[in-house]
């Protein structure tokens, strides 16, 4: 089995691949999540892993855009926990950092911590285990990484602080892709996300939430996203958590009638 990531060895990415399918899977790890969907489009790969929402930085933008325009599928959803460390060469002390190189969104999870540490300057880079990598490929010295323990571990670094993230309960939402079918087999689903296109009308989105909130369905997340070739309409990408199947299946249908322009990404079970 082939599963697609963005990342390489220590990433986030690859640990979920590793806990959702095992130590036996083939990952194929890319340099964007473009590359990585594109990946399951062809089908070059069964499945691909895909951040799509962090507890503190947001919902990742882009994500939802490719998931879409790779005609993809949800097929799952996987929570992991996200730990945050400062790692380094072996033999050096914090007071010897005088940068520290990361993904974006570590960065921005970990500023509090560097607040004590004024001098140690912050630059952005393409992720966090190729950080860790580069250190111990190129035996950079004063430089330090913000990655996995798992990095860590794969690169021989040594971890001079451990979960350095500002918020301790952190958790980034991963989904699990695949071409678009919608099997569900003897999963009983309890939540969905879909895309509903509307037109720029008003009170158009009053109505679609009074449709969905009169169900009794639950709309845990909901982000808009503009209609490319048409100025001022909007795309929504939903997620709905219902506990009668049929019930949901209801409500798809009476959006369908209201507002045409309906797309499922996934029925599957909710993991939070």
């Amino acid at each position: 089995m082939k599963i697609s990531i963005q990342g390489i060895p220590g990433s986030f990415h690859h640990q979920v691949a590793l806990n959702c399918f095992g130590e036996d899977a083939e990952i194929l790890g890319f340099r964007t999540f473009e590359e990585a969907a594109k990946c399951v489009s062809k089908g070059e790969c069964e499945f691909g892993i895909l951040a799509i929402e962090n507890s503190i930085a947001g919902a990742i933008l882009p994500n939802y855009e490719l998931i879409d325009r790779y005609n993809l599928t949800i097929k799952d959803e996987y929570y992991l926990p996200i730990s945050h460390n400062l790692m380094c060469m072996k033999g050096q002390h914090i007071e010897d950092i005088a940068e520290v190189r990361s993904h974006p969104m570590a960065l921005l999870q970990c500023k509090k911590f560097f607040e004590a540490y004024p001098n140690i300057k912050l630059i952005d880079d393409v992720d966090t285990a190729s950080v860790a990598r580069r250190i111990r490929d190129e035996k950079l010295k004063n430089v330090a990484a913000i990655a996995s323990t798992t990095a860590a571990k794969i690169y021989g670094l040594e971890i001079l602080a451990g979960d350095i993230q500002t918020v301790k309960n952190n958790f980034t939402r991963f989904i699990i892709l695949q071409k678009p079918i919608l099997d569900l087999g003897l999963v009983q689903p309890n939540k969905a996300s879909i895309k509903v296109t509307v037109n720029n009308e008003k009170g158009i989105l009053a109505k679609l939430l009074s449709l969905i909130s009169s169900s009794g369905l639950d709309l845990s997340k909901i982000q808009s996203i503009p209609v490319i070739d048409k100025p001022w309409e909007y795309a929504f990408f939903i997620d709905l958590q219902f506990e009668n199947y049929q019930a949901y299946q209801s409500v798809i249908q009476d959006i369908k009638s209201d507002f045409g322009d309906v797309k499922i990404f996934g029925e599957y079970e909710n993991r939070k």
